[in-house]
Order: structure tokens, then sequence, then C-alpha cells
């Protein structure tokens, strides 16, 4: 895979990559956490690269979205370091971040967080605050093309896993190896951008809101525990 470095440091996505990098540095490689920030740190450098090079129709828009949705995320250290609950979504990678789990397991557990929950909370927070709606102008559009973003920073590390640890292994993974392909990045856009519109219809109801938003974070949450199943295959297939 290959690491954007170009990226302006100074430029508000660029210091998100900073704070990212700020995040990743002490997490040992056997951190789940760092699985995802790893994958999420390439991913934010290429949205900030694509800000500028007329790849999104209104980039305004998309570098104070990618801001906030970026916030989300650092929000889970943030409130572990300060022994604050955990968002319901993130919670399973959280609890299991120290399990002997594939990497690419972490990797779509935190894809599955960040996208189906955290982007739809970002687009609705980022309308509010530019005074727009989820359906004006290129919204939508850019929208898609961020998450196609994400995905392609996770596409090289699922590839890896079915072209290496899946031959290698054999018959132990295939269970694993089920679920893995069978979460789908283009379902989980599509579900993000239907949850960003449910919650957007309900932003001015408080408790509707609240009924909504805790909804999604545990079925987004409930997916994750899925994909972070231990299967003690790695006790299995190194004995």
């Amino acid at each position: 895979m290959t690491t954007p470095t170009n990226v302006d440091r100074s430029s508000p996505i660029g210091k998100v990559v900073l704070e990212l990098d700020g995040v990743r540095a002490p997490l040992p490689q056997t951190d789940g956490i760092r699985d995802f920030a790893d994958v999420y740190r390439d991913a934010t450098a290429l949205v900030g690269l694509r800000v500028v090079d007329d790849t999104f129709a209104d980039p305004d828009f998309i570098e104070h979205l990618d801001v906030i949705f970026a916030d989300l995320f650092l929000d889970v250290p943030r409130d572990i370091a300060a022994g604050r609950d955990i968002s319901k979504a993130w919670a399973p990678l959280v609890e299991r971040r120290s399990k002997r789990l594939f990497p690419l397991q972490f990797a779509l557990a935190g894809m599955n967080a960040h996208i189906n929950h955290d982007l739809a909370v970002a687009v609705v927070h980022t309308c509010r605050k530019l005074k727009r709606s989820p359906d004006s102008g290129s919204i939508h559009a850019d929208f898609v093309k961020i998450n196609k973003v994400l995905a392609e920073r996770v596409r090289p590390i699922r590839q890896k896993f079915l072209d290496e640890d899946v031959v290698k292994y054999g018959a132990p993974l295939s269970p694993l190896a089920d679920l893995m392909t069978n979460f789908s990045m283009e379902k989980a856009r599509d579900a993000a951008w239907a949850s960003t519109l449910a919650l957007w219809a309900v932003r001015d109801i408080p408790i509707v809101n609240e009924l909504t938003q805790d909804s999604l974070s545990r079925t987004v949450g409930l997916v994750s525990r899925q994909l972070l199943t231990q299967f003690d295959l790695l006790d299995q297939i190194e004995a």
C-alpha cells in the first residue's frame, strides 16, 4: 500500500493527519486500534490530496466534513484516556483490541464503525454548521467518493488476507474468510447514506434524534462484534 506523504501538514486535513500520527505512535503493532488507525491515517491523507486536485465538486464542504468525521474517531482514544464511556459503535473494537485476531478484522470493524456510524453523524453536523442539507448540491456524490477513498485503503489488506493467509492456512480459516469477504463496503456506503437521511430528518426532535442515534450505534456495534469474532484459529493453525 502506498502511503500518501505530501499532504499539506498546515491544512486542516493535514493537521488531522498529524493528530492521527500522534495516536498511532505509542500503540503496539498488536493493538487493533493501531490496525484501523494505520489504514485511516492513509485514507485521511489521501482525502487531503484529493481535496486540492478537483476530485470533489465541493472541496470546501469535504474539508469541513473530513475534519469533523476524523474527530469522531479521535474521540475514541480521548475517551479511553479520560476513562469515559466509549461509543457503542466503537466499543467492540476497543474491548477486543488486544485479542489475537487478523489485522483485516480490526480494519473492517473500524471501517464499519466509522462509515456506518460516524460518517452519517459527521454529514449532519457539517450540514448544520454550513447551513446546507444532505440533498443539496454535490453532497451525496462527494459522500460516495469519500467512501471509495476509504475502501481503496482497505482493499489491499483484504486482498493480502485472501492471497496469503487463506492460501497458507486453508480450511481452518474458511469460516473467517467467509465472514470477511461477505462484508461489503458498497452496502456499508448505502447504509451510511440512509442513516444520514434518517438523522437529518429527526435532527430537531431531541428525543427521536437521541433514540435514532442510540439505535444506530448499537446496530453498528453488533456488526463489529461479528467481524471481530474470535475462532481461536491462530491457536489451531499454529499448533
